[in-house]
């Protein structure tokens, strides 16, 4: 009997052992509970930890963690919304899971000057302080790359890629405009569309290192000039997970807004949008304007400093023809970055070796790991994203296109 009870003990350990080994998965729809709408690009994740994903257009989301964090504390986090914290158990196996998050129950609807600080005042001192509220030691991101392609209205081709960003911290660059992290690829799947002649009308290097560049707070990519922060004004105060948030805008020629912590001023989201007009390029007898460019950067707080979380960058271009000036087709490039798990302090390197090439990701073949991205945390395809989907399946379903290319 006892050898017996022994064997059991062996088994039921073994089974557990295997349990927290696998990925589970809570899947569903977040939306504000007065009006319904859904919830666009909230934080999911487990709170405390670094793991995380995002929902999509429709508040949708698949979240994919280890089993060993199923009795933690799975949580949803968006700006001016009371965050939404439950047992990570608890949300398994709910295939129709809908969270009806509520407004701040704090909110300031005016601005509220008990303090006297102005918008560029309010900038001026987060920026001084993003060596103390940002890395600086070396880290290491998990994450989750997306490119789409659209010529003339329609999309016409796909990229994604799982990689790995190293960089030594986020003191301020010599270059503003040279990238520092370090990047290995470590999947990436594409749609055949990459064949099509439209796409040789994209900038053909490296997408991703380009999107990375993007991140005005880690490579400092603001006016110095006084006249830009004394035009900065300073909107009614939000709040995220509990805690009260500046918001600092200019709406001028360009949109840029930025919302800062106002315990200890870390910057935890920028909003820009710049519509200005302008020559790129020139190519095969057409000109490239400039028409617009959106831009979104996210981050979140983790053992005390600030990491990124997710960046987006929306760019439009048109092409004219070079002698009568009239416009050709128009081209859009939506490029999306995920930060899947941070893994700060890390004595792990990115060598030169298996550093990401410079060129485009679509030259840098790897064979399609199916079974890697069924457990990955992506962006969740959505509703609204079945046009995109069209238009790329016409040249067959996405999934056999991903193992032909």
């Amino acid at each position: 009997m006892k050898g017996h009870v022994i064997i059991c003990s062996a088994l039921l350990c073994m089974a557990a052992a295997i349990a927290s080994a696998q990925n589970l998965t809570v899947s569903g729809r977040a939306i504000d509970r007065e009006t319904k709408e859904p919830l666009v690009f909230a934080s999911v994740g487990i709170k405390g930890r670094s793991l995380g994903t995002i929902t999509n257009l429709q508040g949708e989301f698949d979240f994919h963690f280890p089993g060993d964090l199923r009795n933690e504390t799975f949580v949803i986090s968006i700006l001016g919304y009371a965050s939404f914290e439950a047992a990570a158990w608890t949300l398994l196996d709910q295939p129709q899971l809908l969270i009806e998050m509520s407004k701040s129950t704090t909110v300031l609807g005016e601005v509220v000057v008990s303090d006297s600080l102005r918008g560029g005042e309010i900038l001026q001192i987060a920026l001084s302080r993003i060596d103390t509220n940002f890395p600086d030691q070396p880290y290491l991101l998990d994450a989750f790359y997306r490119d789409l392609k659209k010529v003339g209205g329609t999309y016409v081709s796909l990229l994604e890629a799982a990689v790995k960003i190293y960089d030594e911290d986020y003191k301020a660059p010599r270059n503003k405009f040279k990238l520092r992290e370090r990047v290995a690829l470590l999947e990436v799947r594409r749609s055949l569309g990459y064949g099509n002649k439209f796409t040789t009308y994209f900038d053909e290097d490296n997408l991703l290192e380009d999107l990375l560049l993007h991140n005005n707070i880690r490579y400092r990519q603001f006016p110095e000039e006084e006249i830009f922060f004394s035009s900065l004004t300073r909107e009614p105060d939000q709040y995220y997970n509990g805690q009260p948030i500046f918001v600092v805008s200019h709406t001028n020629d360009y949109t840029l807004r930025v919302f800062v912590n106002k315990q200890n001023y870390a910057i935890i989201r920028l909003e820009y949008e710049n519509a200005a007009q302008g020559e790129v390029s020139r190519k095969r007898g057409m000109v490239s304007r400039f028409v617009n460019i959106k831009k979104v950067i996210n981050f979140k707080p983790y053992m005390e400093k600030m990491y990124p979380s997710y960046l987006s960058v929306e760019s439009k271009i048109n092409w004219y023809d070079g002698q009568s000036n009239e416009l050709q087709f128009e081209t859009e490039l939506f490029q999306q970055l995920l930060i899947n798990q941070v893994f700060p302090n890390t004595e792990e390197r990115i060598g030169t070796t298996e550093k990401m090439r410079s060129y485009g990701l679509q030259y840098q073949d790897l064979p399609y790991n199916k079974t890697f991205w069924e457990n990955y945390n992506v962006i969740k395809e959505s509703p609204l994203d079945k046009t995109i989907r069209t238009d790329l399946e016409k040249q067959g379903p996405l999934d056999k296109q991903f193992q032909e290319n």
